[in-house]
Order: C-alpha cells, then structure tokens, then sequence
C-alpha cells in the first residue's frame, strides 16, 4: 500500500515539474497571440502592461486625445489580479486543486473576447463602448494567466515579459561559454528555459498577426485554443 501511495506521489511530482517546463512555454504563446492581436484589433497592449504606461504617459506629456481602454487597463489589471487571489484563496480554503480553475476562468474569458469580437466586431469602432469591453475582458484574461504563474507555478519566468527573460538568456548564455566561474548559478537550464519563453511568445505573436490576416475578427480563436490546451494540461490535483 505504502509502495502505491509513493510511485503516486512520485507520479504527482514528476507532472508538476514536467508543467514547469511546459506550462510557461504554452502560455508565452498564449500572451504573445493575445498582445498582437489585442494591438492590432484593439489599438491596446491587451498582455503588456508596461506599453500602455508608457503611452498614457506620452499622452499626458505631448498631449493627443486619451485612449480610454489605456487608461483603464492599468486599474483593471490590478483588480483582475486581486480577484484571481481570490478564487485561490477561496478554492484552497475548501482543500480543492486551485491550478487548473484558474486556467478554466482565463480560458473562460477569452471565450467571451472571441464572442464579443464575432458578435459585434469591436475593430470597426476601437473607440465605442464594446471595444472598451473587449478589451477590458482581454486585460483581465492575461492577467489570471499573470496570477496563475505566480501563484500555481512558483519560481516560473514570466511568460509575457520577454524583456527580462532577453537579460537573462544573454546572460545564461555568456556564463555558459565561459570558461571561468559563472556569475549565475544553473546557467545553462536557466538558459534553456527563457529560450523557449521567448521562442513561444515569438511564434505567438507571429501566430497572432497572421491570424489577423486571415481570420479577421475570427482571430481570436487562436488564443481561445491555446488557453484550451492549457486548461486541459494539468492532470494531477494541480
């Protein structure tokens, strides 16, 4: 009995660590989908914060009419993220698996961007209320799937900012080739790791763009996929 209840438990801690790897990778792609499609659709960094920032600040500087949905991201991502914290808290708290629900509600809302954006094609107005709503749903989805990683998968890269994951890739690598003592500790994992990061998140936004191409306000369908693979993913109490 205790024999079974090890080769479980070791079954369990071979998945999580096997989703580690696989996870952030999928949901690179998933960001990478969501941001080009989002800018491009949308007229806002749907999965990047830090962009919208910077251009709500340029507006402030030089002026320009304000972009709403900008403006408003900041404040949604925020709250999104706090009501994420919530579902965990309260889902743990009844001793459930809390990993794959989150995956559910990201995948959940992306379903809503995909039926907003057939149903009433918010592309043709960026600036009328559905937009606003569809983007404002878009947000909120990158940030469960922001949630989720720090929360499901501790110590996991980011799966959206591939400014840090640039540093530490050219960093991995240097420390990898060099012949001396590395000034970073399992350079070459960590190398291989934020590799594939920026691989997925890559081949997400290409994925994205020709998915706007050729899908129109279809596209959406594209990501809605993906964070379906990734909702069915986990198969242990994740």
């Amino acid at each position: 009995m205790s024999n079974t209840r090890s080769a479980v438990v070791l079954r369990d801690t071979r998945d999580v660590a096997r989703l580690k790897w696989q996870l952030p990778v999928l949901l690179s792609m998933i960001a990478g989908a969501v941001d080009v499609i989002g800018f491009l659709s949308l007229g806002l960094f749907t999965a990047h914060v830090t962009g919208n920032i910077v251009i709500i600040a340029a507006h402030l500087v030089h002026g320009g009419p304000p972009n709403v949905p900008q403006i408003v991201a900041v404040p949604v991502f925020v709250l999104a993220v706090a009501a994420v914290w919530f579902i965990a808290k309260l889902i743990k708290s009844q001793d459930a698996a809390w990993g794959r629900p989150l995956l559910h509600v990201q995948f959940a809302l992306l379903t809503c961007v995909l039926i907003l954006s057939v149903v009433q094609r918010p592309a043709l107005d960026r600036k009328g209320l559905i937009a606003d709503v569809t983007a404002i749903i878009a947000v909120s989805a990158m940030a469960c799937q922001y949630a989720f990683l720090r929360l499901a998968v501790p110590g996991a890269p980011s799966a959206a900012v591939m400014t840090g994951n640039l540093t530490k890739a050219v960093i991995s690598m240097l420390d990898t080739l060099s012949r001396h003592r590395p000034l970073t500790e399992g350079a070459s994992e960590q190398l291989t790791k934020t590799a594939k990061l920026i691989a997925g998140f890559f081949v997400g936004c290409v994925a994205g763009a020709l998915a706007i191409s050729l899908l129109a306000d279809w596209a959406w369908s594209l990501p809605v996929l993906l964070a379906g693979i990734a909702a069915i993913l986990p198969r242990n109490r994740f």
